[in-house]
């Protein structure tokens, strides 16, 4: 007999540090503060974590790595590796081990120094039958599906430029993002061309940080001091490796995983009062805009124009400014979540969204490869 996972698990602490520039501190370093924050978050002690969920693009053995580093002997552990959708993999994961009882307290965290180690990510299982070619990544897969975005449906420069703009627009807002200037569209435009037809604003930014996220059984999110964010539906996707192996330049994975965690959080596109997508690229928020079902297939650029995500807009989306504003120390999912937390407790200061109870989040792994998405909700949505 299946069971539903709705509301089996809560997130009941946050932390994260680090953000932007951290000279002087190694990754783990910076997951241990990220780490200490959540659970004081919490009002947890460490040696109550039994169940650890990490993964990054230093370490060969995550788990075993980031447990020596904190002390800690977790009973359950899980250090899939699917990209910087890996967190959001974590939280459905994690809700499994605390439904089946395998730990009580689950903690899920990241931390990265790639910004002042001038540390390029790992790409030392490169795609064989791409790296003989030596494509420009990590731009090169995501100016290929912006171009066949642009040609297909009309998408242009200036409505991928939009969603700079609104990340932009979110980060003024956010006194932890790393860019926080004006951004125009035309500002957008005329930045340095990376990829054609991607410029320097339409890609993420490289920067440190770490991030941190606990949680715990639902039955007992209503011990702990602040309000539990619960975790409603859930579900990840992989269809390709390579960028070269997508069967459609503008249809992720996330037409899979949408649908699937839409149905375990009996919700739809429709209920959803903020989302926190995974902007490695502009061309990201426009196709998970579109296969999440908040726009028709190709209609993503429309979506978008005259401020539709920024704030003010008819969807707050990335609300701390995303990973092209705020923060992206080479995998961003931990942040989608914090951030989410942020907006359901009402945490969030100026860029706080008006009474949210339902908060999508949706991760981007590889080239577009892995898609998982994620939806919480207050204790109004139970």
């Amino acid at each position: 007999m299946k069971r539903s996972l709705r509301a089996r698990s809560a997130i009941v602490g946050a932390g994260l540090a680090g953000l932007g520039e951290a000279p002087g501190y190694s990754h783990l370093e910076l997951l241990g503060q990220a780490v200490h924050a959540a659970l004081a978050d919490a009002r947890i002690p460490l040696s109550s974590v039994d169940g650890l969920f990490t993964a990054n693009s230093v370490n060969f053995l995550p788990v075993l790595s980031t447990a020596d580093y904190l002390g800690i002997r977790p009973r359950y552990m899980d250090g899939t590796n699917i990209g910087g959708a890996s967190f959001l993999e974590f939280a459905l994961s994690a809700t499994v081990a605390l439904e089946a009882g395998l730990c009580d307290v689950a903690l899920i965290c990241y931390g990265s120094n790639q910004r002042t180690a001038k540390r390029s990510p790992n790409f030392s299982d490169a795609p064989p039958f791409e790296a003989p070619y030596q494509p420009s990544y990590m731009a090169g897969p995501f100016a290929l599906a912006t171009a066949r975005h642009m040609y297909q449906y009309g998408t242009t420069p200036e409505q991928l430029a939009e969603v700079a703009v609104a990340a932009r627009g979110w980060a003024a807002l956010n006194p932890q993002a790393f860019m926080r200037d004006p951004l125009t569209v035309a500002q957008v435009r005329a930045s340095r061309m990376v990829c054609d037809p991607l410029t320097v604003r339409d890609c993420c930014l490289v920067t440190d940080g770490a991030g941190a996220i606990v949680m715990v059984a639902a039955e007992r999110a209503r011990d702990f001091p602040k309000p539990p964010v619960y975790f409603l539906g859930g579900s990840a996707a992989v269809s390709h490796r390579q960028i070269s192996s997508m069967h459609d330049l503008t249809v992720t994975a996330a037409t899979e995983s949408g649908p699937r965690a839409f149905t375990m959080a009996g919700l739809s596109a429709a209920d959803v009062d903020v989302a926190e997508i995974y902007d490695a690229f502009t061309i990201n928020t426009l196709l998970a805009l579109e296969d999440l079902g908040f726009c028709a297939k190709g209609e993503g650029g429309a979506f978008v124009e005259k401020g539709g995500i920024a704030p003010g807009g008819r969807l707050p989306v990335n609300t701390n400014g995303g990973g092209l504003s705020c923060v992206h120390p080479g995998m961003y999912g931990i942040f989608l979540l914090a951030e989410a937390v942020a907006q359901l407790r009402g945490e969030a200061g100026e860029r706080q969204v008006a009474s949210p109870e339902v908060a999508l989040c949706h991760g981007n792994g590889g080239t577009l490869s892995s898609q998982v998405t994620v939806l919480l909700g207050t204790t109004a949505t139970l």
